[in-house]
């Protein structure tokens, strides 16, 4: 072969000088380059279409979706969306998935219950979808929206004033319905429109206010907020709760505001109470103090005082000062009876339709406001004069006899009177449930057959005749409680005709109403008048009789 023939036929190796590799086809075969394949048109369109179609699809679900957001006036708003559709149905649920009822005007959602403000809500929308996208999205769809109902909280809560200048309470969001007063005491006001800034008008120069506010009229009031106002250019003063004189009870905690912060108004040191009660003081707030009592607190029937600082004035005091005080109340006669009963020193018993707590707070409170209850005599037989001696809440001699016995076991003043540390005493042995162990004593002495009989018990242990008083010295009808009780004494006075007489060594005296006593006395015979006003018998029996009438015991002369 010619050498121009071989570059003819292999171009490429002859410029490059690399041979080129050898076919099946023999030694001298040629091999043609590939060709490259163009995109056909179609394709590109297909795809295309087909990310349409999903974008499509996405949106379908997003903007078949019924909307759900707040509401100016109403628990929310739901609406349908771009693609149309029907709401079927609506649910809400409160905390702990409890259900709140509902009901849907316009698209708005209205509750059809009272709801507490700062309430978390949930809600259910539930949407029908129209029929066009209904085979690609579905039939039906439910979103849920969470919420919280609103809440008002006011912007200033310690405000001074110029005199005569209204007290404006600024809110933090409009509201519809505000209330105010004393804590106990709210005036609820009903706004024509939502405000966000009120007027109140206040009956003195310093003071405070518990004020409750809701942006929604189908909201209840919260609980209140503290508002305190002070008098412009009076240095530091202070507001107190409950306000001076009032009466409180052993629990009651006593809050002071101050118009700058506490430290910089007390200084580092604490108002001072009298008497010391258990209890301790509590900064709750930048401009409050309080006093929480603990155990029996104040006590009942007890004046309480306070001083502060003589830098601090007390507004609201008459007149105004560092000085400030209550009363705390004494508790019921009702109360003693009751406790007294169950104690075993009447001769009744009482069940309560509930049974006080056996603390000190319950049992002061239940001291103010007895229990329900019901009185039962202890005996089948009571003497028909105790019957008619007893009346359940009243002042009484039975009562006040009982009470006698109970200070005279406790070692207190032995008056009949519930003073503040007879109700602690009888709240401590309550809670203790120490009862009397003496049983129940009555003795009744009868000036007409001159005999005298002792009951207790339910049945009566002794009979005997008796000396009682002479016609000028009578002893006087009626019952008394023995006020006095020993063993031995001697006993003086005046006889009818002005002289002086003293005998010492008398034996078994019981004295029930001034000098008069039961007692033994030596005498040539019993069953007539002798006496001076006591009521005399043998020293034998008198001292049989003498256990059996401690301090308390009812002695009933008729």
């Amino acid at each position: 072969m010619r050498l121009d023939t071989f570059q003819r036929s292999h171009p490429s190796s002859y410029l490059s000088g690399t041979p080129r590799p050898a076919s099946s086809a023999g030694p001298l075969a040629t091999s043609r380059p590939p060709r490259l394949r163009r995109p056909r048109p179609g394709r590109a369109v297909v795809g295309v279409l087909c990310a349409l179609v999903i974008l499509f699809i996405a949106l379908a679900f997003i903007w078949s979706r019924p909307t759900i957001g707040a509401d100016d006036a109403a628990l929310a708003r739901a609406g349908s969306p771009l693609t149309g559709g029907t709401i079927e149905h609506v649910s809400a649920t409160g905390p702990h998935g409890r259900p709140i009822p509902v009901t849907v005007s316009h698209g708005r959602i209205w509750p059809r219950v009272v709801l507490a403000p700062n309430e978390p809500v949930s809600i259910e929308v539930v949407l029908r979808r129209p029929g066009w996208i209904s085979w690609l999205a579905g039939r039906r769809v439910s979103r849920r929206f969470q919420l919280r109902t609103p809440s008002a909280a006011v912007l200033d809560r310690y405000v001074t004033l110029a005199s005569g200048s209204p007290l404006r309470l600024a809110f933090d969001q409009p509201v519809v319905a505000v209330a105010y007063g004393q804590p106990e005491h709210l005036q609820r006001r009903a706004l024509e429109m939502p405000r966000s800034q009120i007027t109140l008008a206040h009956p003195a120069e310093a003071g405070s206010f518990a004020v409750a506010a809701v942006p929604r009229r189908w909201e209840s009031l919260p609980a209140p907020t503290l508002v305190s106002w002070f008098p412009a250019g009076s240095g530091t003063s202070a507001v107190l709760s409950p306000r001076p004189g009032a009466r409180i009870s052993p629990a009651t905690p006593i809050s002071l505001t101050f118009s700058q912060p506490v430290a910089a108004a007390l200084g580092g040191a604490l108002p001072r109470l009298h008497p010391a009660a258990a209890g301790s003081w509590h900064v709750t707030e930048s401009h409050t103090i309080v006093f929480r009592p603990r155990g029996y607190g104040f006590g009942l029937d007890t004046p309480v005082t306070l001083a502060l600082p003589s830098s601090v004035r007390i507004i609201g005091g008459q007149p105004a000062s560092s000085f400030a005080s209550w009363t705390v109340p004494s508790g019921s006669v009702l109360r003693v009876q009751q406790i007294l009963a169950q104690l075993g020193y009447l001769p009744l018993r009482f069940r309560a339709k509930r049974p006080v707590p056996s603390t000190p707070a319950a049992q002061e409170s239940a001291a103010v406001n007895p229990p329900a209850g019901s009185f039962s005599w202890r005996y089948g037989n009571p003497p028909g004069s105790l019957r008619g001696l007893w009346q359940a809440g009243e002042e009484n001699v039975v009562t006040r006899g009982a009470l006698m016995a109970f200070q005279n076991a406790h070692e207190l003043t032995t008056d009949g009177e519930a003073g503040g540390a007879v109700w602690r005493a009888l709240i401590d042995t309550a809670i203790s449930n120490r009862r009397s162990t003496a049983g129940y004593s009555y003795v009744t002495v009868n000036e007409g057959s001159q005999s005298l009989a002792l009951w207790h018990d339910g049945s009566v242990r002794l009979t005997t005749p008796v000396n009682t008083g002479i016609a000028s010295r009578p002893t006087e009808v009626g019952t008394f409680p023995v006020f006095e009780h020993i063993a031995s004494g001697t006993m003086s006075g005046t006889n009818p005709d002005g002289s002086h007489y003293e005998d010492p060594g008398i034996p078994w005296i019981s004295y029930f109403n001034g000098g008069d006593a039961l007692h033994g006395f030596e005498r040539a015979s019993y069953g007539s008048p002798q006496s001076l006003g006591c009521v005399e018998m043998a020293p034998g029996t008198a001292g049989k009789v003498w256990p059996y009438t401690p301090i308390g015991t009812l002695v009933h002369v008729e």
